[in-house]
């Protein structure tokens, strides 16, 4: 006899069950999408319930910052197309644009290894993940989404400007707007499906040695680039902005326009729907869209073998004990540097924390190293003495990039401090030392930490460019002026406006307290930056242009141009000052009110 239901009711009860993975993973991603729907609504309701006026000045500054970008782009572009010829021109957009996306593309895969690394392992909320009945393969792809959006937006940010800059400058058709989104975002899921797929073979096979392995690779990276580096820097030398001197520029970046680099891809498919070539466009977009399907779909396979094991072999891995010595650097902070012992005791801490994090150094040397790269290929700029103020206003803009990159490491980095220390601030507590000496150990952590490689990167470029010596001296105080005034505004704000229920610093920092410290500290560089660039710039013009007997023979303009010049960096050192304390000392007093 059958059972209730009969042969009908077994049937439906097989069928389901051959279906149940099927609806075990739809069931999974709904879920885990509701519950990321739900966590940004309310935070949006919580920003417009209590954080209206930052809203609306986070949201102000945001697109003054963007509109500036666009600005630039839109110059840039203009200048490029009074080129005398197109072909040159349309060889000079798509080299600028291959080596662009090309950079990206390298930084994407490291910077998305390495969020993932701290992500998948270690991390409370990873714990509570891996402990509910999802499969683990959903816990990974849920962590890998939000490190391709934290670690994309920024791409997104400053590639958008770039971007829709051309298609205005060079009359693009509509869907050219249309398809810029899509290319943006298949594009961003190749490199994060590679350096999601590094990162669970290394931790996986190789746990012991996962840090070796990274030294390594970023050494040999690094050297491997400098090689390049050394050998196109010797190599002939051309008047700037003629014809040889493009077709030399572009012989040098021609190794980003490979066929086989995903870039190449994006690139190459923007400009066919740029000169209206729409079916070339789609075949393109095409090919990015299979190629990150293919790594996404790659690296879920990879962790539904490998996560699990890997997680359970690094947490449970006998760890080397530490003998109760500090380091020979340890020493020397503790031993040499002039300050109280407790500051002195607390910037130890900082940097062991930062030594023992390869998710921090490991970004920290990235960046710095592809600017050190830059700044090697560029001594040709400055071997034509006939745009010597043209020299300098590059030197200018190196100085700026810098600075821009140094504001993204400090909202990165040093702005979750604050939020960091919430969880074990009760040791601190303990100890007998005032708030205030908190944060100014921090404070001079991050003044120090950033000083030393970017002035070294700054003297760099001045040698390579060979700036004048006077110049050189503007851009070093620019650059301290810089350095701190960047690290006053991420300490002040981190304590201003600390997340304390988060303790991912990619989360912190993504928030709207570390959207604003981006935003307010990309504006401070370029303020100070223009302040000095600009008196310098035209007085070097007047000097070494056409103009220049017409402007020797009037001595009040000379005159103008001085006081220009001394009242710019006047008023950069007293930004500076007030971008430094003002922050520390509003950061101060909510950190001295903050109940833990």
């Amino acid at each position: 006899m059958n059972p209730p239901g009969g042969e009908d009711s077994v049937a439906v009860q097989s069928n389901v069950l051959e279906r149940w993975p099927d609806c075990a993973a739809a069931d999974e991603a709904r879920a885990f999408w509701q519950m990321r729907v739900r966590r940004a609504a309310a935070h949006v309701r919580e920003l417009f319930a209590r954080s209206r006026f930052r809203l609306a000045l986070i949201a102000v500054l945001s697109f003054l910052l963007w509109a500036g970008m666009f600005w630039m782009f839109a110059s840039g572009f203009e200048f490029l197309k009074e080129l005398p010829h197109r072909v040159t021109y349309d060889q000079t957009v798509a080299a600028v644009f291959a080596m662009f996306f090309a950079a990206l593309l390298v930084m994407l895969i490291f910077s998305t290894g390495v969020l993932l690394y701290g992500a998948l392992f270690w991390t409370q909320d990873t714990r509570l993940l891996l402990t509910l009945p999802v499969r683990v393969e959903r816990a990974f792809l849920h962590k890998f989404q939000e490190a391709v959006l934290f670690g994309s937006w920024a791409f997104l940010l400053l590639g958008s400007p770039m971007l829709l800059a051309y298609g205005i400058v060079d009359g693009a058709p509509w869907y050219y707007y249309v398809v810029l989104l899509p290319y943006l975002v298949a594009f961003t899921y190749i490199p994060a499906g590679l350096g999601a797929m590094a990162c669970l073979a290394v931790v996986a096979w190789m746990p012991r040695h996962r840090t070796h392995i990274l030294i390594v690779v970023g050494v040999l990276a690094v050297g491997a680039a400098s090689w390049w580096a050394w050998s196109l820097t010797f190599g002939s030398e051309g008047v700037m902005l003629t014809p040889a001197w493009f077709r030399h520029i572009l012989g040098r970046i021609q190794f980003s326009q490979q066929q086989l680099l995903p870039s190449w891809w994006l690139s190459a498919g923007l400009l066919e729907a740029a000169h209206g070539s729409w079916h070339e466009c789609v075949l393109y977009l095409t090919l990015l869209v299979a190629n990150a399907l293919v790594c996404r779909q790659v690296a879920v396979l990879m962790a539904g073998r490998l996560y699990r094991p890997a997680f359970q072999r690094l947490q449970t891995h006998p760890r080397p004990s530490r003998g109760p010595r500090p380091g020979w650097f340890d020493r020397v902070v503790l031993r040499l540097i002039p300050l109280p012992v407790a500051m002195r005791q607390l910037l130890v801490k900082d940097l062991r924390l930062f030594r023992r994090d390869p998710v921090q150094w490991s970004q920290f040397l990235i960046f710095f190293g592809l600017l050190a790269l830059y700044f090697l290929n560029i001594r040709r700029f400055g071997s034509d003495t006939r745009h010597v103020a043209w020299v300098n206003l590059v030197s200018f803009l190196n100085l700026s990039v810098v600075g821009l990159i140094l504001s993204t490491l400090t909202t990165r980095f040093i702005f979750p401090m604050i939020s960091l220390e919430s969880r074990r601030f009760w040791i601190l507590g303990l100890l007998p030392i005032r708030r205030e000496t908190i944060l100014w150990s921090k404070f001079l952590f991050a003044a120090a930490g950033s000083f030393l490689p970017c002035c070294l990167l700054v003297f760099f470029s001045d040698t390579m460019l060979r700036v004048p010596g006077h110049i050189q001296a503007s851009h070093q105080s620019t650059c301290l002026i810089l350095c701190l005034g960047l690290s006053g505004i991420a300490i002040g704000l981190g304590a201003k406006m600390p997340n304390l229920r988060e303790d991912s610093p990619s989360r912190i920092a993504a928030g709207f307290g570390g959207t604003l410290n981006l935003v307010v500290s990309a504006v401070y560089v370029l303020v100070v930056v223009t302040l000095t660039a600009l008196p310098s710039h035209f007085y070097l013009l007047a000097q070494h242009s056409l103009t220049s007997g017409i402007v020797s023979s009037r001595p009040e303009v000379l005159a103008w141009l001085h006081f220009w010049l001394i009242a710019g960096n006047v008023a950069s050192i007293l930004l500076g000052l007030v971008a430094t304390f003002l922050p520390l000392r509003f950061g101060m007093r909510a950190f001295r009110e903050m109940e833990f």
